[in-house]
Parts: structure tokens; C-alpha cells; sequence
């Protein structure tokens, strides 16, 4: 007989009643009937319920397991009586009577309970994570993400893309966030960066002839934390495809993402293909987003032209207008039937936002003729208010919120408004996922702050209309070839057609503030290609954190991972980050120059 076992704790069937067999495992949990014990063994595989009697040679020892020991069990498989058995657990028409035990692990007070849903501090369960793993709900978070990650694998294979690795010290890039650096010893003073993602080089190996790239990516960003992204480190389904146009990688990519949620959805529906395109600009106005939420039905309208009529009286949207703002309309559908405390919520939370508040109009039938009640109503007459339920398609018993500022800042108050007014009203569907592909991304922003144009977002994509957009266009109002998938509100993968001609990519970082010298100082490799032939080329990156939250129904991107830092980008388990030894410091010419203690 095997030192350990003879079968997994998960394995044993009617079948097997009558065997000698050997488990170890968990005490998972132990339960005294008069005399009689019960212990719930439990390993990766499953529970097998094992009972001790007195009469059993182990009884003795086996009262003094706990909670969580490791132990090794011998017995025979017996039927459970009738009306005993379990019909949750895979082995639950059988018991073993315990004959042996051995004690191979036992274990000290737990800090953290393993048995049950009880809810325990996030900074509690972070340090005791081995033991937070042992619990049901993550560890079977943990295998589903497995299995996922294997089936993007298949799927890639099976549209003809091969997995490659690339390095993980390699040069600092701007992908807009800070890069964790790595101390160079052998060349003092000098430092590698760990990838954000793998972009140059997915980029240089469609030089190199390899056409169709993927690769589950560890990508690493010391940014401040955030809620849909873990600190430090993430993974994602890395991809690049030379000779493509935008339709080619929605078409390869579309099956894969597609597919996955239909094996992981729990019956749960999936967008069918062909997912909607919806351009940037649309989205922010019909949705306040560029990751919308497409199970919420509300559609946000632009009603800025009504707010320019002479006889609507409401200053406080006139004035935004006037000085170069939008108005935005959220409609409420049925919201007329909700108490006043509905309404005053959300003023109370738009001002908590920043804004001055939310107006509303709530829309009634009066003998067959619409009216508006409600603060605002007053200073839009008839006529006004008949454009704005055209607009947002109103009806009686509706309510409609507004928003007003500049339109980036009205957008956004909008988008948020509608997220909390679809959960607030019960319209949005929770039991499916909705996908679009989010395109026709500005190439350029505005940088406030600095005052200067910057990349808006991924600085290798290909402008709309080439070397000749770049020259002879407004930089702020050329599109790039770059698109989005937005599930549910997440942004799940971004992408775009690559900028492969020298003299395309010099002109457009020379936009941006980056002259050739730093082009071809910073991203040297890829410059140095493009000269060589390089192919028409585009790719994307999905994020397999969010893919996977999202099919377990997580509500952090923590449950999905095993060894994750909190939000403050600690690793409590490990201790890390943590501080070097002095001859650490003198080996890498390091001296440190920390802040002073407040």
C-alpha cells in the first residue's frame, strides 16, 4: 500500500464499498454524534466523510485531531446507511470506518477559519493566504482560473497563433505608468526595467517573420492602486498578427474571448458574433464611458441645444452652455413612482462627486399631455420639454437627470449616474455578459496639466490616414486604429494596428514632444526594424485577471489570484517589499536617499 494513499479524497464510489483503503488530507471538520466521530477529510480533490467508533483501534487518537491536521487515514468503505447520505458530495453515498491514523501535520489555532463563509479582514486573509486558499469558494476561484488559462491556450493554438516568451529585464518604455526598475550590478549606475507589457517585442518578433504571436504575459506597473487592476502585477492573453487590418483581429480574437465565457458562464448568455462596434466619441455620450455597461438599458442624451433656447430660463445650464459646456440628459425609466428620498440620494451622491448636484424633471400624464414636475421643471416650458423626452426617449412615469459642465467632466458625471441609477432601479441585467468592441480612438490628447499634446493612448498604434493625417491634420482630431472590448462595464482587452513605417512613428512622437534622437534612443530595436522590412502588423492584450472575476462572480480582482498584495502594494505574506542589506546596497552602488520622517 502507498505511503500516503490509495485514492484521493474526492475519488471514492459505491463501487469501492467492501475496500481497504488510505487517504490523507485536512480535517476539514470534526463532529462528535454520542461517542461516535466524524471527520470530513479533505484534499485538492474532494471530502470523504470517515467515522471512528469506540470499538475502532484509532478511536483514541482520532479524539485528539483538531481542526485543519493533516492526517493519514486507513479503512474500509462502507455504504451510508439510509437517509445518511449526501447528495452535495461526489462521495457522499459512502463512509470509511477508520481502522489507523496517523498524525502527519498537526496544525496550531487557526487565525483564520477554513470551514464555513464567515467573512475575516482582507489584511488578515492576505497574511494567512496559504490558509485563505484552503477555504471552498477561492480555491475553486483558483482551478477555474486554470481552466480558463488552458483554454485560451487551446483556443489561440487552434487560430493558428504560437506561444512564445519574451524578457522580463528589458528597457524602460513610457506604456503610461511608472516601470519598476531592477539595479544593474555588472554595469553600475544603469537599470532594467520589468515589462508593462511585452509591446516592442511582440512588435520585433512580426520583423522577425514569427506572423502569429501570443502569450499568457506577466506584466509589471508601480501605479497607485486601483479597483479593477491588482497592484504591482498582472497577466494578460498577449497577442500580435502581421499582415492584418483591424476586421482580421476582431475576427481571430472574437471566437477566443467569445468562447471561453460561453465554457465558463454557467448557462449564463454571451453577446453573439458579431459583437457591435461603437465608436469612442459615441460611447461617452450614450453611455459617460468608454468601457460601457451594455446590460443597463439607459442611453444617455445630448440635450445641450434645448439649454439655448430663449425661452428656457434656466440659468445655471444656459450659463454652461454659453461658456463652451454640454448638457446631458439620464433618463429614469419609471423612476415617477419612487419617494422623494430616491431623488435626494442622488443629488446628495452627485454632490459627493464634485458637482453641484443632479437636476431632475419627473414626467406625468396630465389629461393626455405631458408634464414635467420637480425643481427645474418650471424654467423648461412645453415645447423645450417636448425636445428633451424626444431626445431620451421619455415617456409618463419616467424621470430624467441631467448633467452639465465641460464635456469630459459632464461625460463622466453622466456615466457614473447612469451605473448608479440602472442598480438603483433594478433595470440591468446581471445574468449575462455584454460585449462591444469600443474603436476609433483619438490618436492625441490634450495634457492639461502640462499644457502640451500627449499620446492618448497606446503610442504605437496607427493613425487614421497614415504619414499624411500626421501631417496635414489637427492632431487632436485624428483617430488611431486602436480599439477596446468592453464586457460589463470592465475594459477586458485593448489593441490596435501598429504604426510599422519609420516615418510615420518619428512624426507622430514628434507630436507628442519626443523628438527622432529620442525615438531612436528610447525604442532603438524597433526603429532599427522598421527600416528592414516590416510588416503591416496588429495585435491586442486581454486581461486574464478581469476574464476570470468576472466568470467566478468576484468582487475584487484579490479573489482570483494567489498570492496578491494589498492595496497599499504589500506583500504581507512575504514581507515585501523589504529592506536590503548594506552589502546589498555596495554591490549594485546604490545609496539611499529616503524621505524624512514626518
Amino acid at each position: 500500500m502507498h505511503r500516503y494513499r490509495t485514492h484521493t479524497c474526492g475519488q471514492l464510489r459505491s463501487d469501492h464499498v467492501g475496500e481497504t483503503v488510505r487517504l490523507s488530507g485536512w480535517c476539514h471538520r470534526i463532529r462528535d454524534h454520542g461517542g461516535v466521530l466524524f471527520i470530513d477529510l479533505r484534499d485538492h480533490y474532494g471530502i470523504t466523510q470517515c467515522v471512528a467508533d469506540p470499538d475502532s483501534p484509532a478511536f483514541k487518537l482520532a479524539e485528539t485531531v483538531r481542526s485543519e491536521w493533516v492526517v493519514r487515514l486507513d479503512g474500509k468503505v462502507k455504504q451510508r446507511p439510509a437517509g445518511t447520505t449526501n447528495a452535495e458530495l461526489p462521495t457522499g453515498d459512502v463512509e470509511v470506518f477508520i481502522t489507523d491514523i496517523e498524525v502527519l501535520g498537526p496544525a496550531a489555532e487557526l487565525p483564520v477559519p477554513v470551514f464555513g463563509d464567515i467573512e475575516y479582514p482582507e489584511e488578515t486573509r492576505l497574511r494567512y493566504r496559504f490558509l485563505d486558499l484552503r477555504r471552498e469558494k477561492l480555491h475553486r476561484n483558483i482551478m477555474t482560473r486554470v481552466a480558463v488559462i488552458d483554454s485560451l491556450r487551446q483556443r489561440m493554438k487552434g487560430q493558428g497563433f504560437n506561444e512564445f516568451q519574451t524578457p522580463i529585464l528589458t528597457a524602460s518604455s513610457p506604456e503610461g505608468a511608472r516601470d519598476f526598475l531592477v539595479p544593474s550590478r555588472l554595469h553600475p549606475g544603469k537599470f532594467y526595467a520589468l515589462p508593462q507589457a511585452p509591446q516592442q517585442y511582440k512588435q520585433l518578433m512580426m520583423m522577425a517573420g514569427f506572423d502569429r504571436y501570443f502569450q499568457i504575459a506577466p506584466c509589471f506597473r508601480d501605479e497607485d492602486p486601483r479597483a479593477d487592476r491588482l497592484p504591482g502585477e498582472f497577466y494578460q492573453l498577449d497577442i500580435e498578427m502581421s499582415f492584418v487590418e483591424q476586421d482580421d483581429v476582431f475576427a481571430a480574437m472574437e471566437p477566443v474571448i467569445r468562447g471561453v465565457f460561453e465554457e465558463f458562464s454557467n448557462g449564463r448568455p454571451v453577446t453573439p458574433s458579431p459583437w457591435p462596434r461603437i465608436p469612442y466619441a459615441e460611447s461617452l455620450l450614450k453611455y459617460g464611458s468608454d468601457k460601457p455597461d451594455l446590460r443597463n438599458p439607459i442611453v444617455i442624451a445630448d440635450v445641450t441645444e434645448v439649454f439655448t433656447r430663449e425661452d428656457v430660463t434656466f440659468n445655471a445650464f444656459k450659463n454652461v452652455v454659453k461658456g463652451g459646456g454640454v448638457v446631458r440628459a439620464i433618463p429614469a425609466p419609471g423612476a415617477a413612482a419612487q419617494p422623494r428620498s430616491f431623488f435626494d440620494k442622488l443629488n446628495d451622491w452627485a454632490r459627493s462627486e464634485g458637482a453641484p448636484g443632479l437636476g431632475y424633471i419627473v414626467l406625468e400624464d396630465e389629461g393626455g399631455a405631458l408634464t414635467g414636475k420637480g425643481p427645474i421643471a418650471k424654467f423648461i416650458p412645453a415645447e423645450a420639454l417636448a425636445e428633451i423626452v424626444q431626445a431620451a426617449g421619455l415617456k409618463a412615469g419616467d424621470a430624467v437627470f441631467f448633467s452639465a459642465g465641460q464635456a469630459d467632466k459632464a461625460a463622466s458625471l453622466a456615466g457614473k449616474a447612469r451605473t448608479r441609477i440602472g442598480a438603483e432601479l433594478g433595470v440591468v441585467d446581471t445574468e449575462r455578459f455584454e460585449f462591444a468592441w469600443i474603436v476609433d480612438f483619438p490618436m492625441f490628447e490634450w495634457n492639461e496639466e502640462e499644457k502640451r499634446i500627449d499620446f492618448s493612448h497606446n503610442p504605437f498604434s496607427m493613425p487614421q490616414g497614415g504619414l499624411d493625417a500626421l501631417n496635414g491634420q489637427d492632431p487632436l482630431t485624428i483617430k488611431a486604429f486602436q480599439y477596446d472590448v468592453a464586457c460589463n462595464g470592465y475594459e477586458l482587452a485593448s489593441g490596435g494596428i501598429r504604426n510599422h513605417r519609420p516615418e510615420a512613428m518619428v512624426k507622430a512622437f514628434e507630436i507628442a514632444g519626443y523628438g527622432e534622437e529620442t525615438v531612436v534612443e528610447r525604442f532603438g530595436g524597433m526603429y532599427r526594424a522598421f527600416q528592414y522590412g516590416a510588416p503591416p502588423h496588429g495585435g491586442m492584450a486581454a486581461g486574464v485577471d478581469r476574464i476570470v472575476m468576472l466568470l467566478c462572480d468576484a468582487q475584487n480582482l484579490r479573489e482570483v489570484a494567489l498570492f496578491p498584495m494589498n492595496q497599499q502594494a504589500l506583500d504581507l505574506l512575504m514581507g515585501a517589499p523589504s529592506d536590503v542589506t548594506p552589502r546589498q546596497l555596495r554591490e549594485l552602488h546604490i545609496r539611499l536617499n529616503l524621505p524624512e520622517k514626518s
